[in-house]
């Protein structure tokens, strides 16, 4: 797509990610105990989020795509999540990956958006299961990944493996090169998804198809605009942690809600001091890490789009800032589920079905705040920054 066309029609005036997926928020909410039930996102629901723009939000606008500032992507995430963490955790997931391509070789993004630049790509980044040969031209890469949300809606995927003598890439895989195992069957996030994906025998794919750790690190990309300057790890880790506060904050409207039809006098309720004071503290809890994310990002955003570089230990401070999120939002939901009452404990109840998936989404690497405490800590002691994705 010729790049002066493409930017003049998303100079035009456009409703904001958040305006364009309000309409389609009621479908979220219908279909999510059907996405429960069936393990995966319903795919009435991913078309209207294409529509939307999710997708292509975080594409550069050569290829399709909106150049959307992280913080609209977000908002938009956000109203998701307050319908359905799930679908708000695939939405994410799927879309942040055009962030990746878009800091990728550029044939890699002739190569998945030249047609459509709605294409969903999946991902597993954990580099367990993966096996890879250098070979001339590229590698072969084979073995196992699992947690892929989403993958049942995309045709392709991001992989994560070491190469022998160099370290951690990540390799962009076509869908007739690799199956999808049915193994998601979890306590929670049910509908995400998350199933493994195979690749058996061992596939070529091209140096160009791949992303080296390091590439990430160090921001390196060719797009001319500047927003691109923030570091992938600083756009990945919100995706696995923002849908957690939108459905902190829809615990906290079903707590509040329910209120009236409890079993306990609502007006007692009101009066008691310990039912009024978890109420209050997770309201806190939940703005404290909705705010921190927001300035987070303000901050990143006017640092790169000034020239300037945002520093280590700022982005150690940020990435700890992120994975301590889990901690917080299953903090507020846990205080209030405690009271929530008898209704609370049966299946389909809206309030356990989100302690679920806060407490599952806390099993995500990223989404372990110890070693990233540590690691900012040490570095505010005079020690050197011990973690490269960040």
């Amino acid at each position: 797509m010729d790049e002066s066309v493409a930017k003049a029609k998303t100079a035009v005036a456009r409703p904001t990610l958040l305006e364009a997926v309000k309409p389609h928020l009621a479908l979220v909410t219908r279909m999510a105990a059907q996405g429960r039930k069936d393990r995966q996102i319903n795919a009435e629901v991913i078309a209207a989020l294409k529509d939307a723009g999710m997708f292509r939000a975080l594409l550069p606008c050569k290829w399709g795509g909106l150049e959307a500032r992280p913080q609209e992507f977000f908002r938009a995430c956000l109203a998701i999540g307050e319908r359905d963490m799930g679908t708000a955790w695939v939405t994410g997931i799927i879309g942040v990956h055009a962030y990746q391509l878009a800091i990728m070789n550029e044939q890699a993004l002739e190569d998945v958006y030249a047609d459509d630049p709605d294409t969903c790509i999946a991902s597993s980044y954990n580099p367990v299961g993966g096996k890879v040969e250098v070979v001339d031209g590229g590698f072969m890469l084979s073995g196992r990944w699992g947690w892929s949300s989403g993958s049942a809606h995309c045709v392709w995927v991001l992989l994560g493996a070491i190469v022998p003598k160099e370290g951690y890439r990540t390799f962009l895989v076509p869908i007739r090169d690799y199956e999808i195992e049915d193994t998601w069957f979890a306590y929670g996030l049910q509908s995400t998804g998350s199933n493994d994906i195979v690749i058996d025998p061992p596939v070529f794919v091209p140096d160009h198809h791949t992303h080296k750790q390091m590439d990430g690190f160090n921001c390196v990309h060719s797009q001319g605009n500047p927003l691109y300057n923030i570091p992938w790890a600083q756009m990945f880790i919100r995706v696995v942690s923002t849908p957690a506060i939108a459905a902190a904050r829809h615990a906290l409207a079903c707590f509040t809600g329910n209120a009236a039809g409890s079993s306990t006098d609502p007006t007692k309720l009101k009066g008691d001091p310990d039912i009024t004071q978890r109420v209050a503290l997770s309201m806190n809890e939940i703005d404290e890490a909705e705010a921190i994310m927001f300035r987070n990002f303000d901050l990143m955003l006017e640092q790169v789009m000034s020239g300037q570089v945002i520093s280590l230990m700022e982005r150690v401070q940020y990435r700890y800032q992120a994975g301590i999120v889990l901690e917080k939002m299953m903090s507020a939901v846990d205080r209030l589920f405690a009271v929530a009452g008898g209704r609370s404990v049966f299946d389909g109840a809206e309030i356990q079905n989100i302690w679920r998936d806060i407490h599952i989404a806390r099993a995500h690497v990223a989404n372990n705040p110890i070693a990233f405490a540590r690691n900012w800590g040490s570095m505010a002691l005079g020690a050197e920054n011990a973690d490269v994705f960040i």
